[in-house]
């Protein structure tokens, strides 16, 4: 393959992480308005992959997490031989494994939705609850793994602006995190968690797509500088 090609290639596998975020953002926009009987100051995003039109997020979930890991791919090729086209790549290929699997395994009915849930969360949840439970603690740890790995990326190359802005979205994203596990008591007062968790994916995700761009508009067909 040419240079040329293969810098295209790169470019192409960049963009689908500057993709990725927005795409699940404004997604889960439209349905929070649109769909019947959700609300969602009180019921996490996570639940709009329920009833009839559920497909839609679980569609949602799967091809951000499918584009993240072109994503993963494309930083591995722009950033090598540097650490971070290793250490880099990698959490962001399980932070797109984990959206893939918090697609495939649902949310079960809660806190009033669909109509007819119970009003707090499940009574017996089963192992799909669970393993969506596990994925979306994947997807939080491996956000807040690659922006420390990128916040060391930036600082080394003298772009503190940057090492700034990973710093900030991985302390961030775990001070929201604490907040979520302490405010949310599991009864009928979802609306901390359901905000809390909104306000993750809009920071996380967008972080995500904005490194995206960075790396992307960065690269050259002789490549990033290594570090």
């Amino acid at each position: 393959m040419s240079t040329m090609r293969k810098q295209r290639l790169t470019r192409a596998l960049l963009t689908c992480g500057a993709v990725a975020g927005p795409l699940f953002v404004l997604t889960v926009v439209i349905q929070d308005y649109t769909r019947t009987d959700f609300d969602p100051r009180r019921q996490p995003l996570s639940m709009l992959s329920l009833g009839d039109l559920g497909w839609i997020q679980i569609t949602n979930f799967v091809l951000t997490g499918l584009l993240n890991i072109a994503f993963a791919a494309g930083l591995w090729r722009a950033l090598r031989p540097g650490r971070s086209g290793t250490w880099g790549s990698l959490p962001i290929g399980a932070y797109g494994t984990g959206l893939v699997g918090a697609g495939v395994f649902r949310f079960e009915p809660a806190w009033g939705y669909p109509p007819g849930a119970p009003q707090g969360l499940p009574d017996d949840p089963g192992l799909g609850y669970v393993l969506h439970g596990a994925a979306f603690f994947v997807v939080f740890v491996s956000l807040v793994t690659a922006c420390f790995v990128f916040t060391r990326h930036f600082a080394v190359r003298g772009e503190r602006g940057w090492a700034f802005y990973c710093a900030a979205t991985g302390v961030a994203l775990s001070a929201l995190y604490l907040l979520a596990g302490m405010l949310s008591d599991g009864g009928e007062n979802s609306r901390p968690l359901s905000l809390l968790l909104r306000a993750i994916a809009l920071l996380g995700w967008g972080w995500a797509a904005a490194l995206a761009v960075r790396v992307r508009g960065s690269h050259t067909p002789a490549g990033i500088s290594a570090c």
